[in-house]
């Protein structure tokens, strides 16, 4: 659970710094933004455990790896046209976005540990 609030809290920060203080935080932004990815490959191995426990892993993870992989597909594309359309304020909406699964984790609450047999 925490490597996933960990995940989902880097880029709204390194967003807020970048915001607050302009071009001297991008590379602030570009740390936050990256440890944030980094920490996020660790937390889709473990977070459906932590929620689901280890009964059906694998296949709960192959059901959930389907939506996620079409949504990274999508989203390079999507952002570009926030970015045309809105410029720089598309940030913002990615921020909220990472604030909101942060605010999400924070009240989800993990399954008791079942050992598998």
């Amino acid at each position: 659970m925490l490597s996933a609030r960990l995940a989902a809290i880097a880029h709204p920060l390194g967003t807020a710094a970048i915001l607050g203080f302009g071009a001297p935080a991008a590379t602030v932004f570009a740390a936050l933004h990256g440890a944030g990815n980094g920490i996020l490959t660790i937390a889709k191995g473990t977070l459906p455990l932590a929620i689901f426990g280890p009964a059906g892993y694998g296949f709960r993870q192959g059901v959930l790896m389907i939506p996620a992989r079409f949504a990274q597909a999508g989203a390079p594309f999507l952002f570009a046209l926030l970015m045309e359309r809105y410029g720089a304020s598309a940030l913002l909406l990615t921020a909220v976005l990472g604030a909101a699964s942060f605010a999400a984790l924070l009240v989800l609450n993990p399954s008791p540990k079942v050992e598998c047999t």
